[in-house]
C-alpha cells in the first residue's frame, strides 16, 4: 500500500482540510432549481404574444371609450392567466413532493475517526466507507473492496449490478459501466459487499453532474401547434388591421364623414380582430392537463399535450420503463431438461435442489436483486419443505474473483459431520469447477447460449459436501478449485415487462406510431425483449457501430431499426436528434439521470414519477405519476382528441366572422348606415367564445381516434379541404344573411327593423355553425346527436339572450332595434337551416371529411 493510501486509510482528511476543500470544491450537489413563486407564473403568462395582444387589444378598446368589449377581453386575459398559473403551480408542487429532499448520508474518515456526514458536504479527498444498500454520495476510486457489485443502471441503463475491484488512488477514470472496474459513482446503489473508497470527484464533476450539466447546452422541443398558430393569430391581425384602414379611408372620401368612417373602422376591428384563437389554444391545453391529471399524468408543459397526439416516433428505455427494473427467475435448467418457470404456480420437485443450492449460494438477507430473486421464488415454492435451510451456520464463504467468477457458501447444520458447499456464478466458472468431461460442458455451454439469446441473465449452480480439516489454519481449502463440485443446473432470470407494456405498444403501432427501445443492454439481450414486446428486432443498432455512422448514415438507418443497444447518455441524444432531423415527432421516455438530455431535446419529454430522477423529471414535458405505460397511450389518445377539437373550433372561429366581417362591410358598399354596432358584435362574442372555447374543447373523441396514423408534422393547422370547408362555410353563412339584408331593405323596412332581422339570422346562423362544425365528417343531421351538454346551453343562452333584449326596452335601445320588427321567428328559422343545408352542401362537394 501506498503512503497516500496508508496515511489516508489511517486518518483520513481533518476538519480543517474538509472545510478547504469545501470552499473550493463548492456543496456536492447539482443545481438545485430555483423557487418557483406565483409572480414568475404570471409574467411568464403575460410575456406570451397571444396574451400580449389580448392585452393591447383591450387597452385600444380602453383608449377608444368601448369599456364593454375592453372588460370582456380583460376578463379573459384574467381568467385564462389563473387557469395557466394554477396549473403551473399545481405542477410545481407534485413535483416538490416527488423530490427526496433529504441528502443522502456518507460514513467517512476525518481526523482519524468515523463520522456520518450529509452527502453535500462529501469532498474530494475524502475517505468514504461502503457497505451494501448504499446510496455512493460522490465518484470515487476503491482502494479495497470485498465482493462489491453497484447498481448503476440510473447512468448507464444496464439493470445487471457490475462486479467491482480495488484500485489505487492514481488509477484513470474511466466511464461508468461494465464490470472489474475500481471506480463507484455518485447516485448509484451498492448491492453487496464492501469497501473503502477515496473521494475524486463531487457535484457538477462527478458523473452524474456532467450529465445534469449537458441539459443545459440542449435546447428544448418547440410545439409546432404553438408556431402554427401564432403565425395565424399574426397573419390574421395583419389582415384584419389593414382591411379596417382600408374601410376607413375608402368610407371618409365616399362620404367625407370621417368621424363614421372611424365608426366603421372600429366596429370591423372588433368584428376581425383574432382574440379567440389564443383563447382557444390557452383553454384547450389547460383542460387537456387537467383531464389527463385524472390518469395520473403531471403536465409540466402545456403544449406537451398537442405535440404528443402527433408523435410519430416514441423513443423509449427499456430498463424501468418497459420493464419492472426487478429480476426475476424465468428458466431452470436441471439433468437436461429445461423448465418455464410459472410466476404464480408451484415448482415441480425436479428442480427443487438446483433453487434450494442457488439460495444456500446467496446471502440471508440479500440487496442483490439475483439473489432476491431465488429468496422470493425459494419462499413462495419451497416454504414449509426440507430445502429451506433457516438453522443451519454459515462457517466460511468463497468471494468472487477476476480470475473465477463463482462464489462458495460453507455451512453447517443438521448435526452432519460433513459441511454442505453451495456454488455459484457464470455458467462457465462452474462448469470449471465440476472439472465436467468435454462433452458434458459443451452441451451445458451450448444451453447457457440459448438462454442468454433470450435476453437471460445466466447463473450456474453447484453443490458438495466438505469435512473441515483438524488443523485450525489450514480447516478449509484455500481456493475453490480444491472442492469436489457437482454440477446442479442453470438459473435463468430476466427483468420482467410491465403487465401492460405490450398491449399498450400494440396500440401504438394501431395508431402508426413507432416505437423505437434504446438500451444499455447486450445486443442479444435487446433482441430477446424486442421480440417479446412484438417490436422488429431483426436489426439491432449497437452504441459502437453507430459512432462510425455519419449523421447522413445514421438517419438513413433510423429509417429501419428500431432496437438500439449498448447506447451511453450522448448517443440517446445523438440519436433524438437525428430522428428530429428525418423530420419525425418525437417523444422520448425514460427515468434514469442519462434520459434527461434525451428527455429534453425531444418534442416531449415524458418521466417516470416513481422510479424517476430529479433530473428527468425537471427535463420531461410530461410525468407518469404512476410509471404506467399504458397512461402514455391515454395520453396520446387524448392529445389527439385535443388537436381534432381544436381544428373544430378554430374552423368554426374563422367561419363565423366571416358574415359579422361581411355585414360590417356590406352596408358601406351599399351606401347604407352601418348595420353592426359595438353593442351587437359583444353579444355575438358572448355566443363565439363560450362555444369556442368550453363546447367544443368537451366534444367526445371521434371513433376510430387511435387507428388512424399520426397528422404530417408540417400540415398546418388550417390547410387543404379544412381551410376551404371553413372559407366557405363563412361564405354561404354571409350569403343567407346578406340575403336576408338585401330583402329588408327591398321591402322598405326602417333601419332599426333591418337590423334587427340580420342580428337575429347572425344569431341563429352562429348556432348553426357551431352545431355543423362539431364534427368535420359527419352530416348535419347527426351534429344534432351526441352528449355534450354544453351545446344546449350555448342555444338556450341565445335564445334567452334574444329574448330579453326585444322585450327589456333599455336593451332594446341599446341595441338599436325597432320595437315591431316583423317575421323575426321565422328569420331565425329560415337562417339557421339554410345554413346547415348549405353547409352540409359544401362538405358534399369539397369531401364528407374535412380532416385534410
Amino acid at each position: 500500500m501506498s503512503t497516500m493510501k496508508a496515511r489516508v486509510s489511517i486518518t483520513g482528511l481533518s476538519a480543517a482540510e474538509a472545510q478547504q476543500r469545501l470552499a473550493v470544491s463548492g456543496y456536492n450537489e447539482l443545481n438545485t432549481p430555483r423557487p418557483h413563486r406565483l409572480w414568475h407564473s404570471v409574467a411568464g403568462a403575460l410575456r406570451e404574444p397571444m396574451f400580449l395582444l389580448l392585452v393591447f387589444a383591450g387597452a385600444i378598446y380602453l383608449l377608444l371609450g368601448d369599456a364593454q368589449d375592453a372588460l370582456m377581453l380583460l376578463f379573459f386575459v384574467v381568467l385564462i392567466i389563473v387557469m395557466t398559473v394554477s396549473q403551473q403551480h399545481k405542477s410545481q408542487r407534485v413535483l416538490e413532493a416527488l423530490r427526496d429532499l433529504s441528502s443522502p448520508r456518507a460514513l467517512v474518515i476525518r481526523d482519524g475517526r468515523q463520522q456520518r456526514i450529509a452527502g453535500r458536504e462529501v469532498v474530494p479527498g475524502d475517505l468514504m466507507l461502503l457497505k451494501e444498500g448504499d446510496r455512493v454520495a460522490a465518484d470515487a476510486v476503491l482502494l479495497s473492496c470485498n465482493d462489491l457489485s453497484a447498481d448503476e443502471s440510473m447512468l448507464t441503463g444496464e439493470s445487471v449490478p457490475v462486479r467491482k475491484r480495488p484500485g489505487s488512488a492514481d488509477s484513470t477514470v474511466l466511464l461508468p459501466g461494465g464490470d472489474d472496474q475500481p471506480f463507484v459513482y455518485a447516485g448509484t446503489i451498492l448491492v453487496q459487499g464492501s469497501g473503502i473508497a477515496l473521494v475524486t470527484a463531487t457535484g457538477k464533476s462527478s458523473a452524474i453532474g456532467q450529465i445534469g450539466k449537458s441539459l443545459d447546452d440542449t435546447r428544448s422541443g418547440i410545439s409546432p401547434l404553438r408556431i402554427q398558430t401564432a403565425g395565424l393569430v399574426r397573419r390574421l391581425a395583419i389582415s384584419a388591421g389593414a382591411l379596417c384602414m382600408l374601410l376607413v379611408l375608402v368610407y371618409g372620401i365616399t362620404r367625407g364623414h370621417w368621424l363614421d368612417a372611424l365608426l366603421a373602422g372600429i366596429s370591423l376591428a372588433m368584428a376581425s380582430l383574432p382574440e379567440e384563437f389564443p383563447v382557444i389554444l390557452s383553454v384547450f391545453m389547460a383542460l387537456g392537463a387537467w383531464r389527463i391529471s385524472q390518469r395520473n399524468v403531471l403536465t409540466r408543459r402545456l403544449d406537451a399535450i398537442e405535440t404528443l397526439g402527433a408523435t410519430t416516433v416514441l423513443c423509449t428505455d427499456k430498463t424501468g420503463t418497459l420493464t419492472e427494473n426487478r429480476m426475476v427467475i424465468s428458466k431452470l435448467y436441471s439433468n437436461g431438461q429445461m423448465l418455464n418457470v410459472d410466476r404464480n404456480g408451484t415448482l415441480p420437485e425436479p428442480w427443487h435442489e438446483l433453487v434450494e443450492f442457488g439460495i444456500l449460494a446467496s446471502e440471508r438477507e440479500p440487496f442483490d436483486p439475483m439473489e432476491r430473486a431465488l429468496h422470493e421464488l425459494g419462499q413462495r415454492t419451497l416454504s414449509g419443505s426440507e430445502h429451506l435451510h433457516e438453522a443451519w451456520q454459515l462457517v466460511h464463504e468463497y468471494s468472487l474473483s477476476p480470475d473465477l467468477l463463482a462464489m462458495s457458501h460453507v455451512w453447517q447444520g443438521d448435526g452432519k459431520e460433513h459441511h454442505v458447499v453451495a456454488a455459484k456464478g457464470s455458467p462457465e466458472a462452474i462448469v470449471d469447477l465440476c472439472h465436467l468431461p468435454v462433452t458434458e460442458a459443451g452441451a451445458i455451454a451450448e444451453v447457457a447460449a440459448e438462454m442468454a439469446a433470450l435476453g437471460l441473465r445466466v447463473l450456474g449452480v453447484a453443490r458438495a459436501e466438505l469435512r473441515p480439516g483438524q488443523d485450525p489454519e489450514h480447516q478449509w481449502p484455500v481456493q475453490q478449485h480444491d472442492i469436489e463440485f457437482s454440477f446442479v443446473g442453470l438459473l435463468g432470470l430476466q427483468d420482467p415487462l410491465r403487465p401492460d407494456v405490450t398491449e399498450a405498444i400494440a396500440q401504438c403501432h394501431a395508431a402508426s406510431i413507432r416505437v423505437v427501445m434504446i438500451t444499455g443492454d447486450h445486443a442479444g439481450t435487446a433482441q430477446a425483449i424486442a421480440r417479446e414486446l412484438g417490436l422488429p428486432a431483426d436489426q439491432v443498432l449497437t452504441g459502437a457501430n453507430l459512432d462510425t455512422l455519419s449523421d447522413e448514415a445514421l438517419r438513413a438507418r433510423l429509417r429501419t431499426v428500431q432496437v438500439f443497444a449498448r447506447i451511453v447518455p450522448q448517443q440517446k441524444l445523438r440519436l433524438v436528434d437525428a430522428f428530429k432531423d428525418n423530420g419525425e415527432i418525437v417523444a422520448m421516455t425514460g427515468d434514469g439521470v442519462n434520459d434527461a438530455p434525451a428527455l429534453k431535446a425531444a418534442h416531449i419529454g415524458v418521466a417516470m414519477g416513481k422510479r424517476g430522477t430529479d433530473v428527468a423529471r425537471e427535463a420531461a414535458g410530461l410525468v407518469l405519476l404512476d410509471d404506467d405505460f399504458a397512461s402514455l397511450v391515454a395520453t396520446i389518445r387524448l392529445g389527439r382528441r385535443v388537436y381534432d377539437n381544436l381544428r373544430k373550433a378554430m374552423s368554426y372561429v374563422l367561419a363565423v366572422h366571416i358574415p359579422i366581417v361581411g355585414m360590417a362591410l356590406l352596408p358601406v358598399v351599399l351606401g347604407e348606415p352601418l348595420l353592426l354596432l359595438p353593442a351587437h358584435i359583444m353579444f355575438l362574442q358572448m355566443i363565439i367564445d363560450p362555444a369556442c372555447s368550453i363546447f367544443f374543447e368537451a366534444e367526445p373523441e371521434a371513433a376510430g381516434i387511435m387507428q388512424r396514423p399520426p397528422r404530417q408534422a408540417k400540415q398546418p393547422l388550417f390547410g387543404g379541404k379544412l381551410l376551404a370547408g371553413s372559407l366557405l362555410q363563412g361564405c354561404v353563412s354571409l350569403v343567407a344573411i346578406a340575403a336576408i339584408y338585401v330583402w329588408g331593405i327591398s321591402r322598405g323596412y326602417e333601419e332599426n327593423t333591418v337590423r334587427a332581422l340580420v342580428f337575429v339570422a347572425m344569431v341563429t346562423g352562429n348556432i348553426a355553425l357551431v352545431f355543423s362544425n362539431r364534427s368535420l365528417g359527419m352530416s348535419w343531421r347527426r351534429s344534432w346527436s351526441g352528449g355534450n351538454p354544453a351545446l344546449w346551453w350555448i342555444v338556450l343562452g341565445g335564445a334567452a339572450g334574444l329574448a330579453m333584449i326585444f322585450n327589456i326596452p333599455v336593451l332594446r335601445e341599446l341595441f338599436h332595434f325597432s320595437v315591431d320588427a316583423p317575421h323575426l321567428l321565422a328569420t331565425a328559422v329560415l337562417a339557421a337551416f339554410s345554413i346547415l343545408l348549405l353547409s352540409a352542401g359544401v362538405k358534399r362537394v369539397i369531401g364528407s371529411n374535412l380532416d385534410t
